[in-house]
C-alpha cells in the first residue's frame, strides 16, 4: 500500500551526506583529523557532533584516504548530531532511509532518497512470529521467558534484513547505504521488536517496559545495514496505543490543525483519535477483525482474490463484483463486506433486524445449517470450485462490528462534548481506509451520516509517519508534544454503553433520525 509524503514538511532528513574539504594539517597547525573534522562540521552548523568509539580507527584512516575531502555521513537525535561514516571524497550514493510499517500480520518497508526526498520502492512480508500466535496475547504468554522474547525479535530481524536486501537490490543500492530507519509499531510489537518483556502490557495497571525509547544503531539489532545506522522506534502513550497510532498522527497532521478531526484506523481493533492541535482523545475497542474480513467463513484480508467491491440488482437481486488482483474470487475483504451488507440491505435481502429475507424469491436465496444464505459467487466463478456466501451467522457477526465501530465513535464525540458535525474531516488509516466506500458504510450505519467529502482514505499512515521523519527531523519534537498531550480514555462497559451497542446492531440503527439520508427500503422492514 503505496504512502505519500505531504508538502509541508520542512527538507530535514534525519541524515546528513555532507561534503567536507578540510585544510591539510601542518607543522602550525597541530590539530588532529578527528578535531579538523569536527571544527569545521561546528563551522557549518553541525553541533555538538558525538563520536562512537568502535571502529574509530579505521573510520578516520579515510580522512587521509580522500586527501581530506570527505563526505562526512551525520544522523540526528534529539540531543546532539552523531558521525555515522566517513567516505573519501564525494560519496556517490545518496543517503538512504527506510521506513517501517510494524504490523501484527503484515509489516511494510518503504525505501527512501534522504537527498532527493523520494520514496524509490515499497515491499512487504507477512509477519513472521504468526507461528508463534496469530493474535498478540499468544505471542505475549510465548514471550513470557527470555528465550521466547529473543526468538520473537530473531524472527522480525530476519524478516527485516531479507525485505531490505530485496528493497534496496531491486534498486542497485547497497543495504550498506541505509543509514536510518524508522519503525512504527503497536506497543506490543515494538517490545517484540526490541526484546523487551511485554508481560506488563496485558497485565492490570497495564503499564509497558517503556513508551518512549533511545536511539537504537543497527548493530544493536543486528540488523544488516549501515552497522552505526540510526534506529527510531515511535513512541507509545500506553498498552493499547501504540507507535503506529502516534506516527499516524503525524500522517493525518491532527496535530497542527485548527478544526477539530478525527482519525480512525482499524486493525486487530479499531483505534479513534480525535482532536486539533490544542488536544488529542483518543480510545480504542475491538471492532477491527470482522470489518477486516476476518472472522466470517469466506472473509479475507484486503490481497489478490479477494471481493473488494459488490453490486446487486435490487430488481432480479443479482450480484456483480470486483476482484483485486483481476483473479478468481477466493473471499470477501472489510470494504467488500460493507458494500455487500449496504447492497443486500437497500435490495431487501437483509431486514432492519439484519437478517436474510426468506420471503424473497431468488435462487441466490438459499436455506443452511447456518440458517439463510445469499450467494454472491457461484461456485463455477470462486478459485476454490465452492460457493462464496454469506450466511445469517456471518451477518450477526459482522454487524456486532460495525456496531462496535459506531458506539466507540459516538461515545468519544459525546466524551468530549461534541456532535459528529463539528468534525471536519474523518480520515480512515489503513488498507480498510484505501478502499472503503463512505457511502456504503453509512448506509449500513457503521460511520455518522456526514457529507461524503468529510470522508478522506490515508492508506497507510504508520508507514507514512515513518517516512516523513526520516526526511523532516523537526518532527522528533512534534512527536514529543504530541505524546504529551493525547489523553487516553478507557470504553468502561456501562448500561449506557450497552444500550448504545444494541441499538447500533439495526440496519442502520434503531433510530433513525441517526442517518437521515438512509432510505430504508420497504421489503427490509419485514418483522420490524
Amino acid at each position: 500500500m503505496s504512502v505519500t509524503i505531504p508538502e509541508w514538511l520542512q527538507d530535514l532528513p534525519l541524515v546528513e551526506a555532507i561534503p567536507v574539504e578540510l585544510p591539510a594539517p601542518r607543522l602550525d597547525d597541530n590539530t588532529g583529523d578527528l578535531d579538523r573534522l569536527l571544527r569545521k562540521l561546528g563551522e557549518m552548523g553541525y553541533a555538538p557532533i558525538q563520536v562512537q568509539p568502535a571502529g574509530l580507527g579505521a573510520l578516520l584512516g579515510r580522512i587521509r584516504q580522500g586527501d581530506f575531502a570527505v563526505t562526512a555521513v551525520l544522523g540526528y537525535t534529539p540531543c546532539h548530531w552523531e558521525l555515522i561514516d566517513i567516505i573519501p571524497g564525494l560519496a556517490p550514493d545518496p543517503p538512504l532511509g527506510i521506513g517501517v510499517d510494524l504490523g501484527t500480520s503484515r509489516l511494510a518497508f518503504y525505501l527512501l532518497n534522504l537527498r532527493s526526498r523520494e520514496i524509490l520502492g515499497e515491499t512487504s512480508a507477512d509477519n513472521p512470529q504468526i507461528p508463534h500466535g496469530e493474535d498478540i496475547l499468544t505471542r505475549i504468554l510465548f514471550a513470557r521467558q527470555e528465550p521466547g522474547r529473543l526468538e520473537l525479535q530473531r524472527l522480525l530481524v530476519a524478516t527485516f534484513n531479507e525485505s531490505i536486501r530485496r528493497l534496496t537490490g531491486a534498486h542497485g543500492l547497497p543495504p550498506e547505504g541505509v543509514y536510518a530507519l524508522a519503525v512504527a509499531g503497536n506497543t506490543t510489537m515494538s517490545h517484540f521488536l526490541l526484546a523487551l518483556d511485554p508481560r506488563g502490557i496485558c497485565r492490570e495497571p497495564y503499564i509497558p517496559a517503556a513508551n518512549r525509547f533511545p536511539f537504537f544503531r543497527a548493530t544493536d539489532l543486528g540488523l544488516h545495514i549501515h552497522p552505526r545506522a540510526l534506529v527510531h522506534v515511535f513512541p507509545n502513550v500506553g498498552s493499547y496505543f501504540g507507535g503506529d497510532l502516534t506516527a499516524g498522527i503525524l500522517a493525518a497532521g491532527l496535530h497542527r490543525s485548527e478544526e477539530v478531526k478525527i482519525l480512525v484506523d482499524v486493525g486487530t481493533n479499531a483505534e479513534v483519535v480525535v482532536g486539533n492541535r490544542d488536544w488529542l482523545i483518543a480510545c480504542a475497542g475491538a471492532a477491527g477483525p470482522a470489518l477486516e474480513g476476518g472472522v466470517v467463513e469466506r472473509g479475507m484480508m484486503a490481497a489478490p482474490g479477494a471481493i473488494d467491491r459488490v453490486r446487486i440488482d435490487p430488481d432480479t437481486l443479482e450480484a456483480s463484483y470486483r476482484v483485486l488482483g483481476d483473479v478468481a474470487p477466493a473471499g470477501i475483504c472489510g470494504s467488500g463486506l460493507i458494500d455487500l451488507m449496504a447492497e443486500m440491505f437497500a435490495a431487501g435481502i437483509l431486514t432492519v433486524q439484519g437478517r436474510i429475507n426468506p420471503r424473497l424469491d431468488s435462487p441466490r436465496i438459499r436455506p443452511s445449517d447456518d440458517g439463510m444464505t445469499y450467494v454472491v459467487a457461484p461456485a463455477r466463478e470462486s478459485a476454490d470450485g465452492r460457493d462464496i456466501v454469506i450466511s445469517d451467522i456471518d451477518v450477526g457477526i459482522f454487524l456486532k462490528s460495525k456496531a462496535a465501530m459506531y458506539t466507540i465513535l459516538s461515545v468519544i464525540i459525546r466524551k468530549v462534548g461534541l456532535t459528529f458535525q463539528d468534525l471536519k474531516r474523518f480520515y480512515v488509516a489503513g488498507t480498510f481506509g484505501s478502499y472503503i466506500d463512505p457511502a456504503m458504510a453509512i448506509r449500513i450505519g457503521m460511520i455518522p451520516d456526514l457529507p461524503l467529502e468529510t470522508y478522506e482514505g490515508l492508506g497507510n499512515t504508520a508507514g507514512r509517519g515513518a517516512a516523513m521523519v526520516l526526511l523532516d527531523r523537526s518532527l522528533l519534537g512534534e512527536l514529543d508534544r504530541v505524546c504529551s498531550i493525547i489523553t487516553y480514555i478507557e470504553l468502561n462497559v456501562n448500561m449506557e454503553l450497552m444500550n448504545e451497542f444494541r441499538g447500533a446492531t439495526f440496519l442502520p440503527h434503531t433510530d433513525p433520525r441517526l442517518f437521515p439520508s438512509v432510505r430504508i427500503p420497504e421489503k427490509a422492514m419485514g418483522g420490524a
